[in-house]
């Protein structure tokens, strides 16, 4: 397989996101804690699409045009209230908890995170935008394997303007599968900077990904630290094998992107 492999690191390059031409290049957006693991969720058990976007009045006004569509999103982690709206309530935080199958099933949600649903916007006029997790892994090697694309960009929504730890292993941990089939000289030094950071956290860790994240995340510690949000913690860092991917369409919304990846085909 020929493929070209970089990863952003940080929330700060995603303004020169739009100035870069990704025509042909496939991104894979990761948010592990908590934003692309709760929104795989949601379209695993059923809804029929996600609209991402930015602020808070955005998805405010896709409710307004569409009252069918649910509301999901955090702002410091916490579901979006009243207090922020002007007096509408969030039907949804960013738990993977809150979206299941009687909830979601055939609805569209209208989502807006701190840094997820940015990441996704930032990459929006590439080839193609997947959503990244650590639950979907296994599907994600086995789409770019069937996609083959020439080049394969890692977006690491971070926490605010900052890197996140759980999203760079998530892509490091990609990077080292792919990077099995391919020379040295394909990935960039930020692509061997998250596969470092993924060896290297599973050697310390004993290779079991929910110990070497919370070890090393803020992010981790911060939801293990609140009883209400903790057990979202190991529903995002669970084994690799969600048989679903997910692609961002050209008319903005995220919906499963059936025919590709692990049991789909």
């Amino acid at each position: 397989m020929s493929l070209n492999i970089e990863v952003i690191l940080t929330p700060a390059e995603f303004p020169a996101l739009a100035a870069r031409d990704l025509s042909a290049t496939t991104c894979i957006v990761f948010d592990v804690l908590r934003a692309t693991s709760s929104m795989l969720t949601a379209l695993h058990h059923g809804a029929e699409e996600i609209i991402p976007v930015v602020e808070i009045a955005e998805a405010l006004a896709v409710r307004q045009q569409r009252p069918e569509v649910l509301l999901a999103g955090e702002r410091h982690g916490l579901r979006i209230g009243p207090e922020l709206t002007g007096g509408i309530d969030f039907d949804f935080g960013n738990s993977p908890r809150d979206f299941t199958p009687e909830k979601v099933q055939g609805k569209s949600i209208a989502w807006t995170t701190t840094n997820g649903t940015r990441a996704l916007r930032a990459c929006a006029h590439a080839e193609m935008v997947l959503l990244g997790g650590l639950i979907n892994l296994d599907a994600l090697k086995d789409v770019i394997e069937q996609l083959r694309p020439k080049n394969l960009l890692l977006v690491c929504a971070g926490t605010f303007e900052l890197p996140a730890f759980e999203d760079i292993f998530a892509a490091g941990a990609l990077v080292d599968e792919l990077a099995q089939e391919l020379p040295s000289e394909n990935l960039s030094d930020s692509a061997h900077l998250a596969g470092l950071a993924y060896s290297q956290s599973c050697m310390n860790g004993g290779g079991v990904w929910e110990r070497a994240i919370t070890s090393c995340s803020l992010n981790a510690r911060r939801l293990l630290a609140n009883p209400d949000l903790a057990p979202d913690v190991a529903l995002c860092l669970a084994d690799a094998r969600m048989p679903l991917n997910a692609a961002l369409m050209k008319d903005g919304s995220v919906r499963p992107l059936h025919g590709f990846g692990a049991k789909l085909a």
